[in-house]
């Protein structure tokens, strides 16, 4: 591998029926030169891609997608092309085009003033084609927006549901006649078609409506190894085969297979139809986020309000968002005020006000009022979309009990046919039956489902992180849900988790006669560079009372203690008592006042220059107040709680007594953080931890599950692998909860997948079961695991 940072694509990927397609294809995907990660999603139809750039390209990538057998739908973008003027220009720009990585086709009509390209979907954006056009000299508009193109290829998935719906219903039409007398034979002597009749409904179900079953078996065995459609291919063509031989070579009426052949196509089809459907429900997470972005957005150019499609809009341009509409991209607003319905992102059900200075998140919508906000955000880069990013590499990720389903599924054809095979010559050699044998092979080889393995696991997850994404909880991937329903402890930082995270100065007690006015200016002007909770609120507290600061000079941060600087010419130390005691400073009689206050849950800053005390300053931040609730909900699920923080240890007893955590560690510096979490792992207990800050992600990290507030730092929510996309420590429960629930899906699937196969093979090798019957079981077990996923979506926190 080179130096170069790893290419993330998400690559669609059609044509894959069972487990043993997505298997082989994450093997050959694995392969190629280049490649970092490979994980191919079979339940999301997703082939999650990190690799290397300058050894491997999307080109490349498609080709090893196509030569294994599957497919990657096709996107279409139209562009508006300006500054052509002949036909070099429009030649010139079709080649510049044609050669972008990824690019299939490319055609510029200079008439027109047009260029479509076309690409595999997910290959190219409309940022990397416009800019190719700029760079070539000319200038380019999208013709079609994000979500005409959705639409399009929406589009060409319902009509191809519509040719497999057609052929379902062409298939039960030809197969209904051959099933009845069969089913009637269960009451009295069996009806029997002609033999010709039997030949002639037969052969269309087999050969035109299963040509699709044939097609993907010659894909898989080029590919060198079996799946679901050999299986069927290799039972169906049997029953057909030898049925066609007897009656147009032997001219034997009696003890033909056709229905066999014929019913087993049908009820495996419709099997893969209601599959389909259940699949696209389970996808359903993604669709909704996908259609909470507008298409267009209203653009101040000049003065006025321009529509112009949401992929034009430039950070720093000012967007007008009318009321009832839905926000295009992230931004500040700069003019108007109005309430934000968030719900759909964070989960928050009540709307928030919005004025001037306030952030907004695109996808979200406008309430009674008309805003003027400045883009900060776009395409890409907007919270939406890395949203989008986050959920579709969870639902593609692999939980670590995948591993064993795919060391199963590389192996779960061949050892069918063996027992397919066996089970035939068993009949042949011990029963002296061969026909009743023959039934049995083709039995088994239809039963068998590898499908239903393959399923097992993705489908809880799709269903399981896109509940969660819609109640504001984003999974990081399987790992992280698969860690998180065996957590024991919970970590919490306390700043901004439990408590509000908004402290305010309650008291000032300044000494050696220096004012309140003068004790609160030099300690804000101290801290003007500090983005810490407690600078804010010193800060803010100057504002109130109007006081102008002093230039600071000579600042020096001391990590989780305080910090030294010059003041007016004046070298001050500002921190904790702790740090006053280190530096030998007295308290100056207001050692009292200092208990006091930490008793009443305050936490204290002390003001010194060289050795004497200028004063105290005494700061609160209150408990949230769903913190007890969160914790009593937290302790129900048999977790033990603990509060970390930095401040003194009585008034984190204060908080914790208040809140109700089993146990608290006080006096923690940052770099302690993520010790103490190897210290409770060290005790054998599954650790998670919760924060919200730049100092708690090497804490997040060392945790067994990091859990992120949405309102903290990027760093953290880089870092957890649970992230809640709004403040409120309420979701924490409900992830845990998500977590347990998905993960109970996990396992029922995998026990009825594995159930199912270990009880009907040999049922089947037995002879106890006939073909119809194996197709039909076949055909609604996959059913039955993706419809049990679905069951999640019932999940309330």
């Amino acid at each position: 591998m080179s130096d170069s940072s790893p290419t993330i694509l998400h690559l669609p990927v059609r044509g894959m029926t069972c487990a043993a397609c997505s298997t082989r294809l994450e093997k050959v995907l694995g392969r190629l030169p280049g490649m970092d990660q490979a994980r191919v999603n079979l339940a999301g139809e997703m082939a999650d891609l990190s690799f290397d750039p300058e050894q491997l390209g999307p080109a490349r990538l498609v080709e090893a997608i196509q030569k294994a057998g599957f497919s990657v739908p096709t996107e279409v973008f139209d562009l508006a092309i300006t500054g052509m003027t002949c036909a070099s220009c429009s030649g010139r720009l079709e080649r510049v085009l044609a050669k972008l990585p990824g690019v299939s086709q490319a055609s510029v009509n200079l008439a027109t003033e047009r260029a479509r390209i076309e690409a595999p979907q997910g290959v190219v954006t409309t940022d990397m084609l416009l800019g190719a056009v700029d760079k070539a000299g000319f200038k380019a508009t999208p013709a079609s927006t994000s979500a005409e193109r959705q639409a399009a290829l929406e589009a060409q998935a319902a009509k191809e549901a519509g040719r497999d719906r057609l052929q379902l219903w062409a298939a039960i039409l030809l197969s209904t006649p051959l099933a009845v007398p069969m089913l009637l034979d269960l009451f009295g002597p069996m009806l029997m078609l002609p033999g010709w009749v039997q030949l002639l409904l037969a052969t269309p179900v087999q050969f035109w409506i299963g040509e699709r079953f044939y097609r993907g078996a010659y894909k898989s065995l080029r590919g060198g190894a079996g799946n679901m459609d050999v299986l069927v291919v290799l039972g169906t063509t049997a029953a057909w085969g030898l049925s066609a031989w007897q009656y147009l070579i032997l001219e034997v009426e009696h003890g033909l297979y056709f229905e066999a052949s014929a019913i087993v196509i049908t009820l495996v089809l419709l099997g893969k139809t209601l599959e389909s459907r259940a699949k696209r429900s389970a996808a359903q997470a993604i669709k909704s986020l996908m259609n909470l972005r507008p298409a267009t957005a209203r653009v101040m150019r000049l003065g006025q309000p321009v529509e112009v499609p949401v992929e034009t809009v430039l950070k720093g341009d000012i967007v007008l968002v009318r009321p009832g509409e839905r926000f295009a991209v992230d931004g500040i607003v700069e003019e108007g005020e109005s309430q934000a319905d968030e719900s759909l992102i964070t989960g928050e059900s009540l709307p928030v006000a919005k004025s001037v200075g306030d952030s907004v998140t695109g996808g979200a919508i406008n309430g009674e009022g008309m805003l003027k906000l400045r883009a900060t955000a776009v395409g890409a880069e907007s919270t939406l979309a890395r949203i989008i990013r986050l959920v579709e590499s969870a639902q593609s990720s692999r939980a670590p009990v995948q591993k064993l389903v795919d060391q199963i599924s590389a192996v779960f054809v061949p050892v069918v046919v063996v027992i397919a095979l066996l089970s035939f010559l068993g009949w042949w050699g011990f029963a002296s039956d061969p026909g009743h044998g023959f039934l049995a092979a083709v039995s088994v080889l239809v039963i068998a489902c590898p499908c239903a393995l393959g399923l097992a696991t993705p489908a809880a997850i799709m269903v399981g992180t896109g509940v969660a994404a819609r109640h504001g909880i984003l999974i990081k991937d399987a790992d992280a849900l698969e860690q998180a329903h065996r957590l024991d402890t919970l970590l919490f930082d306390k700043t901004g988790t439990l408590t509000e995270g908004h402290p305010a100065i309650t008291r000032l007690l300044p000494t050696s006669g220096l004012s309140e006015k003068d004790l609160l200016r030099m300690a804000a002007s101290a801290q003007q560079g500090s983005e810490h909770p407690l600078a804010r609120a010193v800060r803010q507290c100057a504002e109130s009372r109007s006081i102008s600061l002093s230039p600071v000079s000579g600042f020096k941060a001391l990590p989780g203690r305080g910090l030294e600087a010059n003041v007016d010419g004046r070298a001050i130390l500002l921190g904790s008592p702790r740090l006053m005691a280190e530096r030998g400073i007295g308290l100056g009689g207001l050692e009292e006042d200092v208990r006091k206050a930490e008793e009443e849950g305050g936490t204290v800053m002390a003001l010194a220059e060289g050795p004497n005390l200028l004063g105290l300053l005494v700061a609160f931040d209150p408990p949230k107040a769903v913190a007890s609730g969160v914790i009593a909900g937290l302790k129900a699920l048999g977790l033990k709680t603990v509060m970390l923080t930095g401040d003194n240890a009585r008034a984190a007893r204060h908080v914790a007594d208040l809140v109700g955590v089993d146990e608290v560690v006080a006096e923690v510096l940052p770099e302690g953080k993520a010790d103490l979490v190897l210290h409770f792992k060290a005790q054998g207990r599954k650790v998670g931890m919760v924060g919200d800050g730049v100092n708690d992600a090497p804490a997040l990290a060392a945790a067994d599950v990091g859990i992120a507030m949405g309102t903290g730092t990027d760093v953290a929510m880089h870092t957890a692998g649970l992230t809640l996309m709004r403040g409120d420590p309420a979701l924490i429960p409900a992830a845990l909860s998500i977590s347990r629930a998905t993960f109970a899906k996990i396992r029922q699937n995998l026990f009825w997948a594995f159930a199912y196969n270990v009880v009907a093979l040999p049922l089947a090798a037995l002879g106890q079961l006939s073909p119809v019957v194996a197709g039909a079981a076949m055909a609604f077990s996959s059913v039955s695991v993706v419809s049990n996923a679905l069951l999640l979506k019932r999940w309330k926190p």
